[in-house]
Parts: structure tokens; C-alpha cells; sequence
């Protein structure tokens, strides 16, 4: 497994936790269910009817033995989740009648789980889209206090001739589509604590097309800004910007561009100006790079949720469920 991953089991073996996947019926969900049963630690917990869920495991082939199933149309906390759902919900004229169809689906029923405690964290999106896994958690779970949004990394891993494994971090390249000063300011403090837990000790740069000054313009000026808040929301992290990628990552460039700057030259953690530029970044790394990439990894919750590719495959999702626990 790719760096990173040995300590997080290692940490979820001495205080396992529960994470539910919202569709229990899935292969590839039963796959990694079977996998993360093996290893013992981590305890999934599977939507849908139990036997249908038992039934597509036989198909299947794989051993699900020891997984919690709990199918919304016949589960004991029910009622008083319905009810929980109405209060969170009040101000939005939220009633038992719209709360009882809306808590039978598998994305705002798994979000309710966690909301009360009943797992830990939450992994869907293997049929579900992205705003299918991420309204049901704004709505319910909501940003932490100091948050004003939700963003998103992704964790990029490459062998290295070192024999070790080249890690970054690169955000957000999945949720804000044009983000402000000050989201990207929050974006980038939440991208360096996702990135400490693979290990990487952050070395921020806030990108753009311009080096300290060497180009102009609206989008300069607000990677500037968003890099300075930034420094002032967490002034213990390594941060600097606006860069070009060239600066960030070449110890040549960046010390004829930036000779003072800690960050130009060794950047690890980059904060891109919007989603296009970071969608298409991460996805030029991981094809013409060889880079593994891991995500995208949701921040800013109050609690650990996260969204798979609908094209996921079963090892993408033990390596998700894995983060989302560790998060956790």
C-alpha cells in the first residue's frame, strides 16, 4: 500500500472505528467490506436489506461475516431519527411527513448514522454523484466551527528511485468551482492537515501563472491575498504564493525566483485558483506522472465523510475507507 497507509491501520488497530458505506448491495463495497473484516480494523456498516446485501455477497463470492446491515425500512431507530432529521432541519420547513421518505435513502441514512453517533464516518458514491454525498452532510453533519465551506485534496503518490514513496497534496480540485480569498485561505490550512497524516510535513504554495509579482491581474492578486490569510488563519504552517508551478517544485527556479522563500523549490501542498486548473492538475499527475491518486478526500465537516468515483474499483475503495477512518 502506498505510504501512509501502514500508520493508519496501525493507529485504527488500537482504537478501531465504524464506518458505513452507503450502498450495501454493491460488489465493490462487498469486496472491501470482506478486506477490511480480515484485517480487523475497521468495522463496516452496510445499508440496505439484509437479504439482499447476504445475497449479493454470495454472488459475489465474498465473506461478509461480521458486518452490521441496517436497512432503513426496518430498523429499530428509526423514529427517532426522523426526528432528528426535523429538528436539524426546522428552519428549512422540515416535517415528519418530508423527513420519513427522505431518511429511507441510503445517502441521508447513512449521514443520519453518523449524525448520531452510530458510525464514525461514511464512505459513498460508488452510484451515488458527488452532491449526493455531499448535500446530505452540509445539511446535517455541517462545516466546523471557523469553516465557511467544505473543500477537497487529493493525495498523490509516487515511488521514488530512494526506494521512497514521493507523496504531495493538491486541492481543491473537486468541490469549489471558483473559490474566494478567503475559502482558498481555508482550503489551503485543511490541505496541510490532510497532508500530515500521510506523513508529509507541508510545504504550501498557492499557485498561479505569476511568481511574486511577475504577471498581473484579479487572479494574482487573490492567490497573493488567499496565501497571506492563510498564513494569518495558521502562521506555523509553511506557506507562500502567489507561485508558478515551476517555482513551487524546482529547487533551481525557485531560488532564482524566490532565493528567501522556504517553500519555492520544495513545495509538497498545492492550492490551486479553481477547479479547472486543480481537476486538471492532479489528473496530469497521475497520467503523465505516474502518480497514484487518492481522493477526493472531503474537509472541513464536522465529522469524516467521504465520496467515491462511480467508476471506483474495490482497492480504491479499502484505500478510501482507510483515510476516511483515519480522518476520523
Amino acid at each position: 500500500m502506498a505510504y501512509g497507509f501502514g500508520n493508519m491501520i496501525k493507529q485504527l488497530r488500537q482504537n478501531p472505528k465504524s464506518i458505513v458505506f452507503t450502498e450495501g448491495t454493491d460488489p465493490r463495497i462487498l469486496e472491501a467490506a470482506s478486506r477490511l473484516l480480515a484485517g480487523n480494523f475497521l468495522f463496516p456498516i452496510l445499508i440496505g436489506n439484509e437479504q439482499e446485501v447476504f445475497a449479493a455477497a454470495e454472488e459475489a463470492g465474498y465473506n461478509i461475516r461480521g458486518a452490521s446491515i441496517i436497512d432503513p425500512n426496518n430498523w429499530d431507530r428509526f423514529d427517532e431519527m426522523v426526528d432528528l432529521l426535523v429538528e436539524i432541519r426546522k428552519s428549512k420547513g422540515m416535517t415528519r411527513e418530508k423527513a420519513i421518505p427522505i431518511c429511507r435513502q441510503g445517502n441521508y441514512f447513512g449521514t443520519m448514522l453518523v449524525k448520531m453517533g452510530v458510525a464514525d464516518c461514511l464512505l459513498g458514491g460508488a452510484t451515488y454523484s458527488t452532491a449526493d454525498t455531499v448535500r446530505p452532510a452540509l445539511q446535517i453533519i455541517k462545516t466546523k466551527p471557523g469553516n465557511s465551506c467544505v473543500s477537497s485534496c487529493f493525495i498523490l503518490v509516487r515511488p521514488s528511485a530512494s526506494g521512497e514513496n514521493e507523496v504531495l497534496a493538491m486541492g481543491d480540485c473537486a468541490i469549489n468551482i471558483k473559490p474566494t480569498e478567503d475559502e482558498l485561505a481555508e482550503i489551503g490550512v485543511e490541505i496541510a492537515e490532510c497532508a500530515k497524516i500521510f506523513g508529509i510535513d507541508p510545504k504550501i504554495a498557492y499557485l498561479s501563472y505569476s511568481t511574486r509579482g511577475s504577471g498581473k491581474g484579479e487572479d494574482v492578486d487573490k492567490m497573493r491575498n488567499a496565501a497571506r490569510k492563510a498564513k494569518a488563519l495558521n502562521p506555523s504552517l509553511n506557506i507562500d504564493g502567489e507561485m508558478q508551478f515551476d517555482a513551487a517544485v524546482s529547487p533551481r527556479v525557485g531560488a532564482l525566483k524566490c532565493p528567501e522563500s522556504e517553500v519555492a523549490g520544495h513545495a509538497n501542498t498545492f492550492v490551486f485558483p479553481d477547479i479547472n486548473a486543480g481537476n486538471i492538475g492532479y489528473k496530469i499527475a497521475q497520467r503523465l506522472g505516474n502518480f497514484e491518486a487518492y481522493g477526493p478526500i472531503l474537509l472541513g465537516l464536522n465529522a469524516p465523510i467521504n465520496d467515491l468515483s462511480r467508476g471506483c474499483n474495490a482497492i480504491e475503495v479499502y484505500s478510501m475507507a482507510i483515510i476516511t477512518a483515519a480522518l476520523a
